[in-house]
């Protein structure tokens, strides 16, 4: 619709638009003054799009759209000055607008922003029908997106409703698998309380047969308590009976006594005339004199400490060692823990390995150390030195029942001698044939 007002007759700025402008109209419009703003002065701007002289076009549509499109709508010299601009850039769409016949083949929202700014004769119906071209071509975008809608969601019906069936066909074969589990576990139910009723019946029966032998047992208890105090009985007469033959052996004995102790002073009378008579010599030698020994005053410290030496002696372990294949087991926390307990257990370790090494270096023996496995936090980072071996307990197995292996593992007849306080372990290997020192001792030997 048009409405006239003031002008002449026919002059295309005498009409105005009684409806919104199109928004694809309207962002065609404002393109079309940022394209032209770039020509025009500061001073033939509108105050309020003067800030925005120095934007560039896209910046101005982005920032300064709305103030630029209620310019042109106000302000006629500014869209006077803009469509002189559109003119210059545009001169056959110009051209076809004033003569009121626009090329067919131009956009209609092109043609529409370029007739609302240079406001030709008809420019209201110009703009008016590409609003309805617009309208149109959505309603059409539209009309399209959702047959398209349409058509995809009947796919997807479509495509739900052959995965339904599918679905539906997995789960009837999957209830006939069930149901044939459940006929199965009814059976498997049924006879499991066969099976348990079996049971039961079995365990009536014996507990009859319990009852029978407790019974049983009850009465061959009380015969063999009838038979305990007939015993008694019999162990109190014979108690009795010894009793008496005491009696009288003591009164022979007496008799016997006084018999032999008349003999024997008849024996020393007659050895004592006897002597007088021989007038036999005082005895000047003794029978242990004729045995041969070294006799005090002629032994050397060597000869003593040679011989019978104390448990407590360090040199008893030097002579266990000199003995030939002579094979040394150390219970390594047990001699450590005697000796210096307050130190860590890795220094504790390592000082007594370093002793061991050297008593190896001395003896020539074969040294084992054994410590418990149970004491270690992690695994122990340690070089073994030289002429000792180094052992840990395996988990569940304690340092003393290693020590019993090993001395289990020696041949008959080989000296083995093992340095441990404990006496269990001791007890035990000593029963194996292994010689048992004090952790004391070898502490005062390696000191």
């Amino acid at each position: 619709m048009v409405e006239t007002t003031g002008g002449e007759p026919g002059d295309g700025a005498a009409e105005v638009l009684d409806r919104p402008l199109p928004e694809g109209v309207r962002k065609r419009v404002v393109q079309i003054v940022s394209d032209g703003f770039g020509g025009l002065t500061v001073a033939e701007l509108p105050a309020q799009l003067r800030q925005y002289a120095r934007f560039t076009p896209n910046r101005r549509v982005k920032f300064a759209g709305n103030a630029m499109a209620a310019a042109v709508e106000t302000d006629t010299l500014f869209r006077q000055r803009i469509g002189e601009r559109f003119r210059e850039a545009h001169p056959e769409l110009s051209g076809a607008l004033d003569t009121g016949a626009p090329p067919p083949a131009a956009d209609p929202l092109d043609v529409a922003a370029a007739a609302y700014v240079l406001r030709p004769t008809g420019w209201v119906k110009l703009v008016t029908a590409a609003g309805e071209e617009a309208l149109r071509a959505h309603a059409e975008r539209a009309d399209e997106e959702s047959r398209a809608e349409l058509e995809r969601l009947r796919e997807q019906l479509a495509e739900a409703r052959g995965h339904t069936k599918t679905e539906t066909e997995r789960l009837r074969a999957e209830l006939e698998s069930v149901k044939k589990d459940a006929d199965s576990l009814h059976r498997k139910l049924r006879a499991a309380l066969s099976d348990v009723k079996r049971g039961e019946a079995a365990l009536r029966k014996l507990h009859a047969e319990m009852e029978t032998v407790r019974s049983e047992g009850h009465a061959a208890v009380s015969a063999a308590e009838s038979e305990s105090r007939r015993l008694k009985a019999r162990l109190g007469e014979s108690e009795a009976a010894l009793e008496a033959a005491r009696r009288a052996a003591r009164e022979g004995r007496s008799v016997e006594d006084m018999r032999v102790r008349l003999l024997l002073d008849t024996v020393l009378d007659a050895a004592q005339g006897l002597r007088r008579e021989l007038a036999l010599p005082p005895v000047s030698v003794r029978p242990a004199e004729t045995v041969d020994a070294v006799e005090p005053g002629r032994m050397t410290p060597k000869d003593i400490a040679a011989r019978a030496l104390s448990e407590n002696d360090p040199a008893i372990l030097d002579q266990l060692l000199a003995l030939p294949q002579a094979h040394l087991v150390v219970d390594g926390y047990n001699v450590t823990k005697t000796g210096y307990p307050q130190m860590p257990l890795e220094k504790q370790r390592l000082r007594l390995l370093g002793q061991l090494s050297q008593l190896a270096a001395q003896t020539g023996a074969e040294v084992t150390c054994v410590f418990d496995g149970a004491e270690l936090a992690a695994p122990v980072l340690l070089a073994p030195p030289r002429g000792v071996r180094v052992l840990f307990s395996k988990p569940g197995v304690t340092a003393d029942e290693l020590i019993r292996q090993l001395v289990r593992a020696e041949p008959p007849g080989r000296p083995v001698i093992v340095a441990s306080t404990d006496r269990e372990v001791a007890d035990g290997i000593a029963k194996a044939g292994a010689r048992p020192v004090a952790s004391a001792v070898l502490l005062k030997r390696l000191s």
